[in-house]
């Protein structure tokens, strides 16, 4: 996984820090109207819960197609290919909400969360490349460009939920300026990152043993549970916070935009910052921490009683948050034998967390409440925190071996 010669790695660098932003922005975009977009199709917590489900669905099938994808024509086709799947989405889901037709909401958010899964896996391949390339850890400052692109989304959507845009033209404006950036963009990507020559059979058998074998082992079973539980605790404010904000505390749609923005200020706060406190307190310290955070503020959104008591959990919440992912996969390749593998498995545990698991918290959500359903969400958290020992560096001191 090389970059061309041809190709100046720092302005790849630079382009690729804009491109992260924009499913985030997309993302934002569209959990931001979720309460607006709710009422005009008139659905209940469990109809939303499946309407949901058909964005963890195509999110899904992006995440496990992508990669055989961009093994034949490389990550920078599969990006412009994402995006324009973005584009197509995002415009179905606002058409279908003037129109008030959940059938195509639902279809359009499954061709939307398939160009944003597979955007994330040619996205991050390109970001292994250039950090190779430049000999310097990249990744974290790429995914708090995506926190970034999170907030930039949140904050649009809730201006223009305040300005009563209808959602139609919402959508259809971040559309096209997606389509825009990634159309002038994608040239400065190189053409055949991930891009793999035609291997034997004999070699593919090898390789699945290979990914089997990785389930087997422990201690990736372990870290695997710990990016499970403190990705559905991501995942879960993603798809329900504002709404559980409307429900729970009586707010208005605006108001539960906000808190949503408060959520993924936190995020980015905690991934941008979140290298100088790993260098300094180690990574196991730092996701009890993270854990402890994220379920004192999980407490505060239940059993609040108050929304700005709710706001400051949602704070604690966003900063726990941030950090288990990213940690987690930097412990899953601690060992460079089979590291790809071992990062590709605790990355599928996340993605399947992240995104699936919101939809069930829809439907639990139906029968005891959104505020309630947020308990299971609590749990995890809490499992993370006790099980984070596993993620301690393999066969080093802590302190001498620290990255995200």
């Amino acid at each position: 996984m090389t970059v061309e010669p041809s190709m100046n790695p720092r302005i790849v660098r630079n382009v690729l820090f804009v491109l992260f932003a924009l499913p985030g922005i997309a993302f934002a975009s569209w959990v931001s109207r979720t309460p607006v977009i709710r009422d005009i199709l008139h659905v209940s917590t469990a109809e939303m819960g499946i309407i949901i489900f058909g964005l963890a669905a195509g999110s899904l099938l992006g995440l496990l197609s992508a990669g055989n994808v961009i093994s034949r024509i490389g990550g920078r086709l599969v990006i412009l290919g994402s995006a324009l799947l973005i584009v197509i989405g995002f415009v179905i889901v606002g058409l279908g909400t003037a129109f008030s037709l959940t059938s195509m909401v639902f279809v359009g958010l499954v061709i939307f969360g398939g160009g944003y899964g597979t955007a994330e896996v040619a996205l991050n391949v390109e970001g292994s490349a250039v950090e190779n390339q430049l000999n310097k850890t990249l990744l974290p400052a790429f995914h708090g460009s995506f926190s970034m692109g999170t907030l930039i989304g949140a904050i649009i959507g809730s201006g223009a939920a305040a300005l009563r845009i209808p959602v139609v033209i919402h959508f259809g404006a971040m559309a096209a300026m997606i389509a825009a950036v990634t159309f002038y963009l994608y040239r400065y990507l190189p053409h055949d990152t991930g891009k793999e020559k035609e291997v034997s059979t004999q070699k593919v058998g090898s390789n699945m043993k290979v990914q089997l074998a990785v389930w087997k082992e422990r201690r990736i079973l372990l870290i695997g549970i710990i990016v499970l539980g403190m990705a559905f605790a991501e995942g879960a404010a993603n798809d329900w916070l504002p709404l559980t904000m409307v429900d729970g505390y009586g707010v208005d749609s605006l108001t539960g935009s906000y808190m949503y923005g408060l959520f993924v200020t936190a995020m980015t706060i905690g991934r941008f910052t979140g290298g100088f406190i790993l260098d300094k307190y180690g990574r196991v310290p730092v996701l009890k921490g993270s854990a402890v955070l994220a379920a004192v503020g999980i407490i505060l959104v239940i059993w609040g009683q108050h929304y700005l008591l709710a706001g400051l959990g949602i704070l604690l919440w966003g900063l726990g948050a941030s950090l288990g992912f990213p940690v987690g996969l930097s412990a899953a390749g601690d060992d460079p034998r089979g590291a790809d593998v071992r990062v590709g498995a605790v990355a599928t545990i996340g993605y399947i967390a992240f995104l699936v698991g919101p939809p069930g918290l829809g439907l639990l959500g139906e029968h005891v409440g959104l505020l309630h359903a947020l308990i299971v969400v609590l749990i995890g958290v809490i499992v993370a925190g006790l099980i984070s020992g596993a993620a301690r560096p393999v066969g080093t001191k802590e302190k001498n071996e620290i990255k995200i």
